[in-house]
C-alpha cells in the first residue's frame, strides 16, 4: 500500500481542464475546453490510470496477466505501474515482434515484464471463456485484465474524470476517442440529463463499438445511436477512423505535426489526432449549437506514436 501511495503522489490529479481557442472555422461559435488527462503522468498517462486505478487499489492476487499489441498504451502504463508496485506482470502480445521489438516492448523488458507473443488466431480468443479458463489454470491466482483495461472497475475511474470536469465547466457536450469502449461507457454513465457525449471511433467498427460501450451501461441507456433513439444522450461518429485502427494518412500526419508545432499540447495520430481532426471538421460543418460548451478529453497515449 505504501508503494501505491508513493505512485499516487507522482500523479497530477485532478488533471487540468484548459480553455482551448484554435483559429479554426466555426470555433468562435462555441466554447472549448480540453481535459488534459495526458498530463496525469509522464508514463501512466490519460485514461490508462483512470481505468487501472481501482483494479490496482484492490489488487490481492499473486500476479497480473493482460493483453495488447506491440504499441499498446494499456500494456505500457500497466507495465510501469507493476514495476513501481512490485507486481509480476505477464503481457500476452499479439503477433511476433521479438526480432524487432517496438519502443513499448523495449520498455516492458526494461521494467521486468514477462512478454509472451501469441499468434493472431490465439489472440482472437482473448475474451472467450475457454481461453480465459486455460489462462487461469496456467497462471495460478493471477488477475487477468482485459485488453485496454476495459473492465467494470475501469468505469468508476472514468466517472471520476467526468466529475472533475463538472466541478470546473458547466458543459453541454463531451468528446472522446473510442476503441475498447470503456472510456465512453464511463463518460456516459456520469452525464447529467442535460449533457451529451460524442465518441469518435478510431477504428472501423460501426455497431461493434456501440456494443462495446453498451456492455457496461444500464439497459435503459442502450441503443445503437441517437438516430434510432432520439432521447439517448450519446453516439459514436464513425467518419474519422482514416481506414482503421492505427491507420494514418499523410493528411492526418501533417495535421498532427502542425498541431504539435502550434498548440500548447501534443497529440498523436492513433487516438487524439483523430479526435481533434474530428473536432475541427465538425466545427467547420456547424455540428454544434451556437454557444455550446464543449469539453474534449485528451486520453494520452503519446508513447504509441514512437
Amino acid at each position: 500500500m505504501n508503494d501505491l501511495l508513493s505512485l499516487e503522489a507522482t500523479l497530477t490529479l485532478p488533471s487540468p481542464c484548459q480553455p482551448f481557442a484554435p483559429e479554426w472555422p466555426g470555433s468562435s461559435n462555441v466554447n472549448l475546453w480540453v481535459k488534459r488527462d495526458d498530463a496525469i503522468h509522464s508514463v501512466i498517462s490519460g485514461n490508462k490510470w483512470r481505468k487501472l486505478q481501482h483494479t490496482l487499489k484492490a489488487f490481492s492476487h499473486s500476479q497480473i496477466v493482460s493483453f495488447g499489441g506491440a504499441y499498446s498504451n494499456h500494456l505500457h502504463a500497466l507495465g510501469f505501474a507493476c514495476r513501481e508496485l512490485d507486481i509480476p506482470l505477464t503481457a500476452l502480445v499479439r503477433g511476433h515482434e521479438s526480432a524487432t521489438p517496438s519502443p513499448m516492448l523495449q520498455d516492458l523488458v526494461k521494467w521486468g515484464v514477462d512478454i509472451e507473443f501469441v499468434d493472431r488466431k490465439t489472440y482472437q480468443q482473448r475474451n472467450t471463456e475457454s481461453y480465459l479458463a486455460q489462462l487461469e489454470r496456467r497462471f495460478d491466482s493471477a488477475l487477468i485484465i482485459p485488453e485496454g483495461g476495459s473492465e467494470a472497475s475501469a468505469i468508476y475511474g472514468i466517472q471520476e474524470m467526468v466529475r472533475e470536469v463538472n466541478s470546473t465547466v458547466d458543459f453541454d457536450t463531451i468528446m472522446a476517442p473510442v476503441a475498447s469502449g470503456a472510456t465512453l461507457s464511463g463518460i456516459v454513465s456520469a452525464l447529467t440529463p442535460k449533457q451529451s457525449a460524442i465518441g469518435i471511433g478510431v477504428l472501423k467498427g460501426e455497431g461493434y463499438l456501440e456494443n462495446l460501450v453498451e456492455q457496461f451501461l444500464p439497459l435503459s441507456d442502450c441503443a445503437h445511436s441517437m438516430k434510432t433513439n432520439p432521447t439517448q444522450n450519446w453516439n459514436i461518429n464513425h467518419s474519422y477512423h482514416f481506414g482503421g485502427y492505427a491507420k494514418v494518412t499523410p493528411e492526418l500526419r501533417e495535421f498532427c505535426d502542425t498541431f504539435n508545432r502550434t498548440m500548447p499540447f501534443h497529440i498523436e495520430p492513433v487516438y487524439s489526432g483523430k479526435l481533434f481532426w474530428a473536432l475541427k471538421d465538425m466545427l467547420s460543418k456547424g455540428a454544434f449549437k451556437q454557444g455550446a460548451n464543449i469539453v474534449v478529453v485528451h486520453t494520452g497515449g503519446l508513447q504509441g506514436a514512437r
